[in-house]
């Protein structure tokens, strides 16, 4: 209890050992890595979706409650005790380096509340993280989705539930998963070289052979191929430096794309969804990027969404970034170094739950905003950020108290006795992805 009041009111530590020197840890630094190691999230009455239940706030506007799913690299290039080191994605400004190192992937589950206006901060509200295991982010998180929508304890169970994805989860075997569960809907990105199919024609009923399950192409690249839109909406929004933009956004229903059958069966002939193209103007009329956004939008209740709220809904999925952002650089979730890893994914347990701790404090924390900070129009909306809440944690921790027993001395170790060897750690493998 006392790591995670520490990580949750971390304001300069900048490795995980210099955590003992903050006033939530009230113990030696020695306890630090033994509460990493004593940590049993598994043998919890409650996990950490269950305990963010009650906290998670009820809807208002939005008729659907909005999922983030997305994997974050854990680099670590240098140890080479450690087991299961992959090849996974590390951002670089050179351009002639390839943009990968070894270390792990995490993927993370979050709720994504409704937003109280323009300027709302980004919060998240954690759910799940889970390590990735041979590069198989996709089905981690389906997995991970499967478990939240199985709880009968949380509001997943029950409500129309929306999941925003990047383009990375658009292959057929993640949106072929939980296509049981009639409540939830996929949103994802699709890359903008795909390649889809219309509903196939009616066959005569003279005709032999199999019917046709893919009707004409429906090619991204090709606006020849394009028939005319089903759906069509345009708005504007403003950004917060105050210029304003114009947004049209045109959909197509009951599109298919290509299914699998090799490594596993994947019908996806039987999963028709709606493809929505999103194009930004600027004031003088002219294409903000050079390539418009393509969604997929799959599930049994997807035509109970409208165009703005899938619009919506997905690019308040860039929140999670902000998490990943938030973590690594103010709480340390990649910073801690240790040759097992076990030790490793308590270490994102406990940093995700420290995150948790800060969303149900939001409401006594009290702005300390730096000098510089103080004319912000964020200042304004009085709306407290995860860095303003964390600035003010320990106030609130010396003001609540904390359920953690004091520290009291059990004497001096006796260390190691004379003439222990300790084994060697064998060097481990880095494993890489297998070529089908």
């Amino acid at each position: 209890m006392d790591l995670v009041d520490a990580l949750s009111g971390n304001s300069q530590a900048r490795s995980v050992v210099e955590l003992s020197l903050n006033s939530c840890f009230r113990r030696d630094y020695t306890s630090l890595f033994k509460a990493v190691a004593n940590y049993e999230p598994k043998e919890a009455k409650k996990n950490m979706a269950q305990l963010a239940a009650p906290y998670i706030p009820q809807l208002q506007e939005r008729p659907f409650c909005l999922l983030g799913v997305d994997v974050t690299p854990q680099s670590r290039p240098y140890a080479f005790k450690l087991a299961e080191r992959e090849c996974v994605y590390q951002p670089t400004p050179v351009q002639s380096n390839k943009p990968i190192t070894f270390g792990h992937q995490y993927s993370s589950v979050f709720a994504l509340p409704e937003r109280n206006g323009k300027l709302s901060p980004h919060w998240v509200i954690p759910l799940n993280t889970k390590r990735v295991k041979r590069d198989n982010k996709e089905e981690m998180g389906a997995i991970q989705i499967r478990e939240l929508m199985e709880d009968k304890g949380l509001p997943f169970h029950d409500q129309l539930c929306v999941e925003a994805v990047d383009s990375g989860y658009s292959k057929p075997a993640y949106l072929c998963a939980n296509r049981d569960k009639a409540n939830l809907i996929t949103i994802t990105r699709a890359r903008s070289n795909r390649i889809f199919y219309r509903q196939p024609k009616l066959a005569n009923s003279g005709e032999r052979g199999h019917p046709a399950w893919y009707g004409d192409k429906f090619s991204l690249r090709d606006p020849r191929s394009w028939h005319t839109p089903d759906d069509k909406v345009t708005t504007t929004f403003s950004s917060r430096r105050g210029k304003v933009y114009w947004v049209e956004i045109q959909a197509w229903h009951d599109l298919l794309m290509r299914g699998k059958y090799k490594k596993a069966v994947l019908p996806m002939q039987k999963y028709p969804f709606t493809l929505v193209r999103v194009t930004q103007y600027n004031e003088k009329g002219e294409s903000v990027y050079t390539n418009p956004m393509w969604l997929i939008v799959m599930g049994e209740e997807r035509h109970k969404l409208s165009l703005l709220d899938i619009y919506e809904a997905y690019k308040q999925r860039y929140d999670v970034e902000h998490f990943f952002r938030f973590g690594k650089q103010r709480m340390l979730l990649s910073h801690y170094q240790t040759p097992e890893v076990k030790n490793e994914e308590k270490w994102w347990n406990l940093v995700h739950l420290a995150y948790l701790q800060l969303w149900m404090a939001q409401e006594y924390a009290v702005s300390l905003p730096r000098p510089w900070e103080r004319y912000l129009p964020v200042m304004k909306e009085r709306h407290p950020s995860p860095a303003m809440v964390q600035r003010s944690f320990e106030r609130i921790i010396r003001q609540f108290g904390t359920p953690a027993c004091f520290p009291k001395r059990r004497g001096n170790s006796s260390g190691r006795q004379k003439g222990t060897v300790l084994a060697a750690r064998v060097a481990k493998p880095v494993v890489y992805k297998r070529q089908i």
